[in-house]
């Protein structure tokens, strides 16, 4: 799958022009009383405290600011109390909801019940596989196999050939399917559910697998905690099985300076926030469906040693 590099410059660019300009061609001050007054709720699947949300969260607070429009950012991991968040957000009456989908199936109701009642929806980041379906705009994200797959490619290249995918949240088909993007390549690869809520745990149960099995040639963290996780559990375990992982951290970026990662996935979770936000400003304001059936691809992107230098700056400042 190609991955387009203009989607995500022209929505910002699109969205910028317009509200920077009258109807006679002259620059506007700031928002417009009209602007001003719209109201989007964000509403993910994020655990407290997750430095990837924070980044999410992040794109979500600039998109509002440069828009002058007023953002909500709330969630919950428990898919029920997602859906109720998702009915309250109808229920205020707002111009457009974004939402994750780390469990379609007990969001589907809510969701399709807001697009009945003509709140614009946006998904972002899980359930590319489910966004049409329920009726909303567009996904902005990474296809999650794809992903996977170039993970594989990367780590067979290398010549790894047994490999372990750590799953820190049970269900969530994301990474169910990022690992299984991995396995197309490599077809040894062995999923490792951790207790992603407990970083002691992780490195333990890691550990555990490294030292009762001689056979491991790499890990494939699917969160930049994880990965640090991972680290230790490698040096705990007294082997060198490299780690690479999916998502950022300006500890994950360090770590890949000094060679205890081989590479992390960058699916760009400020650019998710910012592009959906983006996305129903731009069908408040003009009407706009974006996307042309299509999702909106955020990644996947890869941060080596190469050029981690270059993204360390970025991620110093919570947006990478």
């Amino acid at each position: 799958m190609k991955i387009s590099k203009i989607a995500i410059p022209v929505l910002a660019s699109a969205a910028l022009t317009l509200s920077a300009c009258s109807g006679t061609g002259q620059e506007s001050e700031g928002p417009t009383e009209e602007t001003s007054g719209l109201t989007y709720a964000v509403i993910t699947h994020s655990a407290p405290g997750d430095a990837f949300w924070d980044r999410v969260k992040s794109g979500v607070e600039r998109a509002g600011d440069d828009y002058g429009v007023t953002v909500g950012y709330s969630s919950d991991p428990d898919p029920a109390k997602q859906a109720a968040l998702i009915d309250g957000a109808v229920a205020d009456d707002v111009d457009g909801i974004v939402v994750s989908m780390a469990n379609p199936d007990g969001l589907e109701d809510s969701i399709k019940a807001a697009v009945a009642a003509g709140v614009p929806v946006v998904t972002i980041n899980s359930g590319i596989d489910y966004w049409k379906e329920f009726g909303a705009i567009t996904h902005v994200g990474q296809a999650e196999s794809v992903a996977g797959e170039a993970v594989g490619e990367r780590l067979a290249d290398a010549g790894y050939d047994n490999v372990v995918c750590v799953i820190q949240e049970a269900g969530n088909i994301a990474l169910e399917d990022r690992c299984a993007g991995v396995k197309k390549v490599i077809p040894n690869v062995e999923n490792l559910q951790v207790d992603g809520t407990d970083d002691n745990a992780v490195t333990a149960t890691i550990t555990s697998k490294l030292q009762s099995d001689d056979d491991v040639d790499a890990v494939v963290a699917l969160a930049g905690q994880i990965a640090l996780d991972a680290v230790a559990a490698v040096e705990q375990a007294g082997t060198d099985t490299p780690v690479a992982t999916f998502d950022l951290s300006e500890d994950v970026v360090n770590d890949i300076i000094d060679g205890k990662i081989e590479f992390a996935v960058d699916q760009q979770p400020f650019v998710q926030g910012y592009a959906a936000v983006t996305t129903l400003y731009l069908k408040s304001i003009n009407g706009n469906d974006v996307g042309g059936g299509q999702p909106i691809l955020s990644g996947p992107a890869f941060v080596t040693k190469e050029n981690a230098d270059a993204v360390l700056e970025y991620a110093k400042n919570g947006t990478r």
